[in-house]
């Protein structure tokens, strides 16, 4: 017997439910996994809320866990039964203490990468990748602003940019958590609730701008993110954990000194199968030369999913939180 979480209509927490699962024949192209290690992401939120569509009702939140392989459909032939394997992508469904996958969005793990640290990894560190090294590449001479920066994308993303080089901004809503953004490599936390970022994002730059501002936050941020940026500078918005950004004139952009402004996300960037093997190449080599860490902070059993939910949206969660079936 298996058990899965399910949405049977969108809201709030308390619309996930803990239900036996049933299973089908594979399809050609599929695996079936036992997951031991589920990452917890405000992706899922997005979907559980229903401020993401999710491609039906009711459906299993997820987009990121590690797992062994317990069957194979036809057709596949990148793996066998007993791999160790992870990945973060749709289709949704990692809530779940077995599930079937389409194989080629699965990565095989490396001895070197234990289970948790990539259930853990996989999204988030695959996220920095693409924000740090393809929408703007970071480099030495790159000053830059990011949000949420002791969270689980947030954590990763400093230790990566401050391996790249870069001046590293951040801003945080307490003072543990910049403690902890200054221990994964963040020149400056701001505590947005004690102080206006941008006049001391302007303080830090010398009145300049910072090159590239990476928001996760959304409609509280957006506008004050711009008026942080130089000349010419990227606004990057890959998320909306306070909710959806207001519509803008794209003259509005050009009143900031023509800024580019892009809305990517992992899903296109990892899309073809080199790519995603290469990002997550990437990622797994500078977890194994110690340069990211993924920051541990929080597990929770499967089943107190609803718990869990509630402290990542409340904002109490430092670094990368773990379901464990």
């Amino acid at each position: 017997m298996s058990f899965e979480v399910r949405v049977e209509q969108t809201g709030g927490p308390d619309v996930l439910r803990w239900e036996e699962a049933a299973f089908g024949e594979l399809a050609a192209q599929e695996v079936r996994l036992r997951h031991t290690a589920i990452g917890l992401n405000y992706i899922d939120i997005y979907f559980r809320s229903g401020a993401y569509k999710p491609p039906s009702i009711p459906f299993t939140p997820g987009m990121e866990a590690a797992g062994v392989v317990t069957a194979i459909g036809s057709g596949v032939d990148d793996f066998v039964i007993g791999d160790r394997v992870a990945y973060a992508s749709p289709p949704l469904g990692a809530y779940s203490e077995e599930r079937s996958m389409p194989a080629d969005r699965l990565i095989r793990l490396p001895e070197s990468i234990d289970d948790r640290v990539a259930a853990a990894a996989m999204l988030k560190g695959m996220t920095a990748q693409y924000l740090l090294r393809t929408t703007f590449p970071v480099g030495p001479s790159t000053t830059l602003l990011l949000h949420a920066a002791a969270g689980g994308v947030g954590a990763i993303a400093c230790q990566w940019a401050k391996h790249l080089g870069a001046t590293v901004i951040g801003t945080v809503g307490s003072e543990s958590k910049a403690q902890t953004a200054m221990l994964h490599g963040c020149d400056y936390a701001i505590q947005y609730r004690n102080e206006d970022f941008v006049a001391r994002v302007k303080q830090i730059t010398d009145g300049r701008g910072v090159d590239v501002v990476y928001d996760s936050v959304g409609k509280h941020t957006f506008m004050k993110s711009l008026e942080c940026l130089r000349p010419l500078g990227m606004m990057v918005l890959f998320g909306q954990s306070s909710g959806a950004v207001e519509p803008i004139s794209p003259s509005l952009l050009q009143d900031k000194g023509s800024l580019f402004l892009t809305r990517p996300t992992l899903m296109t960037y990892t899309a073809r199968r080199n790519d995603l093997e290469a990002s997550a190449g990437e990622l797994f080599k500078l977890i194994r030369e110690g340069v990211v860490k993924p920051d541990i902070r929080q597990e929770f059993a499967l089943r107190d999913v609803v718990e869990a939910h509630v402290a990542l949206e409340s904002r109490s969660t430092h670094g990368a939180t773990l379901l464990i079936p």
